[in-house]
């Protein structure tokens, strides 16, 4: 009896242990975690419990905002054509009411930098200098100089145009008077006379105009510090803006009267050779037109040369000076390119050593390359040889 009595005590304090330890466990929660005989502190239950809450809420919005989506999606589906025409008319005038279009100009030419940016590269500099006279200085804050450049211009160009509107004029009379006989008298030659002066004029102020023009598109490449440009690049712009420039960039100083002169001379030739052309081509026209009609001359052929020569001859001398004037405006096209290559490699020569050290140096050579047969590294004997130049 007493032997039964102790096995029923043990059983009883065992199923009292484990109901002790379960009700521990389950006071705990399931997700509680004992490391080391210790359990984790409340606060970093507490936030886990927050986290896997937040979780959760985000979760559920995450599947509301797709449902909502899918709803809006299938909406708009459903609509009719007609109803989603008005829909994006209505979107595109509350759009276009909330644009200030003063605003869309200046962010589309400042804030993208088109038509002022501060990194703005050297050779639109340049373009827009030259359809904008005065870019350029405005660009590189050199605004002391448009007063210069806006006097020179106004006034060379102002000066043209009065003198031009006295030359039209003279060059009328003086056409309609050749046109019936070139034969020199007193009248057309002080016609010829005041002709020439006018002409003389109104090309000196013509010329003032462009030079100031070009001058100051130069200075604006010249004065340029936004990047870093280099040399190459500066020299070839200038001589592309005026011949002769790139080889001042350069200092090159020697090439420049052949430069200048090179196209004051082709200038020359073709205002020579045109002249020549359009003397001979009135020539040839009045004798023409005596052979085709002699009975309106009847006084005989009124071209300056009064007849001593064929209308044949005269053509051909008018041919050559035209032939002589288009090879000599080639020419001058290509000697603008060799001016422009020439301060191109001029530029790029500047930074090359071009010394008189020409040597040749002979020294020792010492290395180790892998033989296969002798299944190593073996060193290897001989001579470097160098040549400088």
């Amino acid at each position: 009896m007493a032997h039964l009595r102790f096995r029923f005590l043990i059983v009883l304090t065992a199923l009292l242990l484990l109901g002790q330890a379960t009700h521990a466990q389950l006071r705990r929660g399931g997700r509680s975690v004992v490391r080391g005989g210790l359990m984790e502190r409340p606060d970093t239950l507490r936030a886990k419990r927050d986290s896997l809450r937040l979780a959760a809420v985000l979760l559920e919005l995450d599947s509301l905002e797709r449902a909502q989506f899918a709803a809006d999606s299938a909406y708009l589906t459903a609509l009719r054509t007609d109803d989603i025409r008005t829909l994006d008319s209505v979107i595109q005038v509350r759009i276009a009411a909330s644009i200030n279009p003063a605003d869309t100009v200046k962010k589309h030419f400042f804030k993208k930098g088109w038509f002022m940016s501060d990194s703005m590269s050297l050779s639109k500099v340049c373009w827009l200098s030259t359809v904008i006279p005065g870019y350029g200085q405005i660009y590189n804050k050199q605004y002391w100089k448009l007063p210069i450049l806006y006097g020179a211009l106004g006034t060379g160009l102002a000066l043209f145009i009065h003198e031009n509107k006295t030359y039209k004029p003279l060059k009328r009379a003086y056409d309609a008077y050749t046109d019936q006989s070139l034969v020199r008298t007193p009248e057309l030659d002080a016609l010829q006379t005041k002709l020439i002066r006018s002409n003389t004029r109104r090309q000196l102020y013509l010329g003032i105009t462009i030079a100031s023009y070009i001058y100051f598109i130069g200075d604006a490449a010249l004065s340029y510090k936004t990047n870093d440009v280099s040399n190459v690049k500066k020299a070839t712009t200038l001589a592309c803006i005026f011949p002769g420039a790139g080889q001042i960039y350069n200092k090159s100083y020697w090439k420049v009267p052949f430069v200048i002169g090179g196209f004051a001379s082709m200038i020359y030739c073709i205002d020579w050779n045109n002249r020549g052309y359009q003397r001979f081509k009135k020539a040839y026209n009045l004798l023409a037109d005596y052979e085709a009609h002699p009975e309106n001359y009847p006084d005989g052929p009124t071209d300056e040369f009064h007849g001593r020569y064929s209308a044949s001859f005269i053509q051909n001398l008018r041919n050559n000076y035209r032939r002589n004037r288009d090879l000599c405006i080639i020419i001058t096209g290509a000697l603008y390119i060799l001016q422009i290559v020439d301060a191109h490699v001029d530029a790029h020569l500047k930074d090359y050593d071009i010394s008189d050290d020409l040597t040749m140096n002979i020294e020792p050579l010492v290395d180790y390359t892998f033989v296969p047969a002798q299944g190593g590294n073996r060193p290897v004997f001989g001579f470097n040889l160098s040549v400088k130049f």
